[in-house]
């Protein structure tokens, strides 16, 4: 089964964990929706503006934004109606994680990488 994710905070950067993520999201079969402001292609990839200007529906977003960046983004998070959002190391914020649980969205403090290599995706 596949379906659709979102990296927020997505990179170009083959050095940065959210492009080893995009990367190996695809590699598994992953509907793969990279957001980043300066919505620049990653690897060909269509990267977007902002969690609104993806119009497919997103089971899973994948946080890497420290607490500055991703704070304003929280209502566009809530908005979007994931199932699930996963918070990556670095990317911790207590505020998001409350607000996502009172919305009945699944929050998980964890590695994409990890999840996806130990199979726990």
């Amino acid at each position: 089964m596949s379906y659709n994710v979102a990296v927020l905070g997505a990179s170009a950067k083959p050095e940065r964990y959210s492009y080893k993520a995009i990367k190996m999201l695809l590699e598994y079969g992953y509907g793969v929706f990279p957001v980043h402001p300066s919505a620049k292609p990653i690897d060909g990839l269509t990267c977007y503006p902002s969690l609104d200007a993806v119009s497919e529906p997103v089971d899973t977003i994948t946080i890497y934004l420290g607490e500055r960046n991703s704070t304003p983004l929280i209502e566009d998070i809530i908005n979007k109606h994931p199932r699930r959002i996963i918070i990556n190391p670095g990317a911790e914020n207590d505020e998001l994680e409350a607000r996502c649980v009172q919305a009945g969205i699944i929050v998980q403090q964890a590695c994409t990488l990890v999840l996806l290599r130990t199979e726990q995706f």
